[in-house]
């Protein structure tokens, strides 16, 4: 049966009026001011919670001119490096106090501006942004605006705006070191699509590395594939004419890739290697065993959150640059018949998926 009239929402009046302290006291007990006894606060916050008070959010925000909450805009949450990410980033932000507004930019610039518009009309305090290709145009918006904002795990080839990133180049010289060292010559770089700066980086990194270790530079061959029909026929044509290792740009895509060889009959690492990016593994145990480069993920969160409350606090504070340190993981897809974490004795580490 509806209800015939709306029900009472407890005030901070309705509190003082059944406590008998003043407003102001209920106010500053509720927020745990050290100025009210720990035991006037505990009387007044078991009265609170019997009332059934719920703080007004939206009002101390306009006392304050904050909202203590952050938009976050990541490219997709079925990618669980995001969702990883995602939460180390919240477990930073609920320890200062604030909350998150989530939103997915599918790794397009419009709708990357349509989540950082909608942040902005929300009133969010600050924005860590995953950027983009095309992401310049977002950036000059939030700029002109004047909202607080960080660039996570990639960032544009300047130096204006505040990020927190890995060292793109140095995984990619771990990656084609890894691949080389475990008797792969000849080579391939696969991605989805162009990531922002990322992509750049890494290849410069593989390259520096094949130059080190006297492996031609036309031995390596770069495809970013979108659709799984264009990333199949790509490593079969790689297959034909003799790659034996691949570096992938991020982990997700390095198990897709996995999964359609397998589906064709291929046998993995035995037919070819593969390195990812993201060590994913190293916090989510996937039954996939994938040589990946890694970083220190929570810690980066960390660094985010901090960064984006200094901003906040200090609008004039310098350009900040923070960049984590790549180091490799080695889980045997890399094929290496020598190295001790390899899993070299079994013909095909993804046997169970057949």
């Amino acid at each position: 049966m509806p209800r015939s009239e709306k029900p009472h929402r407890c005030t901070l009046q309705d509190i003082a009026e059944r406590t008998g302290f003043t407003v102001n006291t209920v106010s500053r007990a509720l927020k745990d001011k050290s100025d009210i006894s720990v035991a006037t606060r505990e009387q007044i916050k078991a009265i609170a919670d019997e009332m059934g008070y719920v703080r007004n959010r939206a009002a101390s925000s306009l006392r304050s001119g904050r909202t203590k909450t952050i938009g976050v805009i990541v490219g997709g949450m079925s990618n669980p490096y995001y969702g990883i990410m995602t939460d180390a980033i919240h477990n930073a932000a609920a320890e200062l106090g604030y909350s998150l507004q989530i939103f997915c930019s599918r790794d397009k610039a419009d709708l990357e501006a349509q989540a950082v518009e909608t942040a902005l009309s929300n009133q969010v305090d600050g924005i860590l942004l995953f950027p983009c290709a095309g992401s310049e145009s977002t950036i000059r918006r939030m700029k002109a605006v004047g909202i607080p904002y960080v660039l996570m795990a990639r960032h544009l080839d300047h130096d204006e705006d505040d990020y927190v990133v890995c060292d793109d180049e140095q995984g990619g010289y771990l990656a084609a070191r890894h691949l080389i060292e475990a008797g792969h010559t000849r080579l391939g770089f696969l991605s989805s699509f162009d990531v922002v700066y990322s992509s750049e980086r890494r290849l410069c990194g593989f390259c520096r590395a094949m130059d080190e270790l006297g492996i031609p530079r036309e031995n390596l061959l770069s495809a970013c594939c979108v659709s799984k029909e264009e990333t199949s026929s790509q490593l079969e044509r790689w297959l034909k004419i003799g790659v034996t290792g691949v570096f992938v740009f991020c982990d997700e895509e390095a198990w897709r890739a996995v999964s359609l060889l397998q589906a064709q009959g291929r046998s993995i690492p035995r037919d070819i290697a593969f390195v990812g990016f993201d060590n994913i593994q190293g916090i989510l145990p996937i039954p996939a065993p994938l040589c990946s480069v890694g970083y220190n993920i929570p810690d980066m969160a960390k660094s985010g959150i901090d960064l984006i409350r200094r901003r906040i606090h200090e609008p004039d504070l310098p350009p900040q640059h923070i960049v984590y340190p790549a180091h490799m993981v080695c889980r045997g897809s890399c094929g290496a018949k020598l190295c001790p974490h390899a899993s070299a004795q079994i013909p095909d580490l993804y046997s169970y998926m057949k």
